[in-house]
């Protein structure tokens, strides 16, 4: 990461009039980012729920960890309180275009006040409590890389969506253990008519212990009528998607919960992550999946690490109306295996191997790996995606 500071005096040209203690102080600003980007192979993939499928080749982008370059800095106070901010832009290498719906910030954007003692309060974009505490337990985001988050990602847990007008507040360490919370504001006037204050509003509690071998996390996470019907509320243009599996209908509420553990012997960790996610949608059908998932992970030599996990999401629908084409009952279900090695020839540089199984069974129609580009389409019930990648990070 490149440091550099911004003065009184080198800004004196564009801050000609401006108080005498913002002159005397110094904000230290980080320019970072991750680029991120590999060759892929899908067995079996289709561009909608009911289309035949195909195996495809590609070059992917953003796959082992999102494409970004950032921002963040911070102001000492004095008295152990700081002023700190965080801009982020998410990118897509193969194209160069914006993501997060072609947002400047679309991974990050906010600005707060943090304190060594008290914690920290920011106010703008950003994750919620779930994605904070919860998520780094999860095989995708140590090692298995996108392709092997959640059954699409209903849980949340590879952070599909972010929280608009939200703000924050995430404690100190306190001997180990951590908590924040979080609420989105929908930004809409009470006019009537389904308006209003939990117009697309969003809320999140979490926690977080750390000692030792033994790390141990919880949260949970609200969203009230998300989406485009209040466009500029909470969370906004997330769940848009042709090839979502879940999401084909406007959704009223989406609640989850996840809580996770993993304890470090030696050169291997193992872990244990359970999510519950409850989607109902305004044409009163709904789905409610629970996820649970086993991994763990093993460093092979220094610069070599090497896992496994096993997924399985149980699923119950309620009304198939908003599921047509993913379940022919109420009951369907996803087995996954993850497996993968990354590989370190520095701090900054690594590569990566990592093949992700995946397989529709009980009531489920198509299996769909998160981001291969669609799910298996009619007549084929399981996926294969394999990924060989390279990352750097600056």
């Amino acid at each position: 990461m490149k440091r550099f500071q911004l003065t009184a005096l080198a800004a004196a040209s564009f801050a000609v009039a401006a108080p005498a203690m913002a002159q005397s102080s110094t904000t230290n600003v980080t320019l970072y980012g991750v680029i991120d980007a590999g060759v892929a192979y899908v067995n079996n993939v289709a561009t909608g729920l009911n289309a035949k499928g195909a195996h495809n080749f590609q070059a992917v982008s953003g796959i082992g960890q999102g494409n970004r370059w950032g921002l963040k800095g911070s102001e000492d106070l004095g008295g152990g309180l700081k002023a700190v901010f965080v801009l982020e832009n998410g990118f897509n290498l193969m194209n160069g275009t914006m993501l997060q719906n072609s947002r400047m910030f679309g991974r990050q954007a906010y600005v707060g006040l943090q304190s060594a003692q008290a914690g920290t309060v920011t106010i703008g974009r950003q994750y919620d409590s779930v994605v904070d505490f919860v998520s780094p337990l999860t095989s995708a985001k140590q090692w298995a890389t996108q392709y092997g988050a959640h059954i699409g990602d209903i849980d949340n847990l590879y952070n599909s969506f972010r929280v608009n007008n939200s703000v924050k507040y995430t404690s100190a360490n306190y001997s180990g253990f951590s908590f924040g919370a979080l609420y989105g504001f929908s930004n809409e006037p009470n006019t009537g008519n389904g308006t209003g204050f939990s117009h697309n509003n969003a809320f999140s509690l979490g926690a977080s212990y750390a000692n030792g071998p033994l790390t141990a996390a919880l949260g949970y996470m609200h969203l009230s009528s998300p989406g485009t019907a209040n466009a500029s509320g909470a969370v906004s243009n997330d769940y848009s998607s042709a090839t979502d599996i879940f999401y084909t209908s406007a959704v009223d509420k989406h609640d989850i919960a996840a809580a996770g553990v993993s304890y470090q012997i030696q050169a291997a960790t193992i872990g244990f992550v359970y999510s519950y996610a409850k989607v109902k949608y305004v044409n009163q059908s709904s789905i409610r999946v629970n996820t649970f998932e086993l991994n763990g992970k093993y460093q092979i030599a220094p610069n070599l690490v090497g896992g496994l996990a096993f997924i399985y999401s149980d699923g119950s629908v309620g009304g198939a109306t908003a599921l047509s084409g993913i379940s022919k009952g109420t009951k369907p279900r996803w087995f996954q295996v993850n497996a993968g090695t990354t590989y370190a020839f520095s701090k900054r540089t690594e590569t990566y191997l990592n093949g992700v199984y995946q397989r529709a069974t009980g009531d489920a129609v198509v299996a769909a790996i998160d981001n291969v580009g669609g799910p298996t389409g009619t007549g084929a019930q399981s996926q294969i995606a394999v990924i060989a990648g390279v990352r750097h990070k600056f």
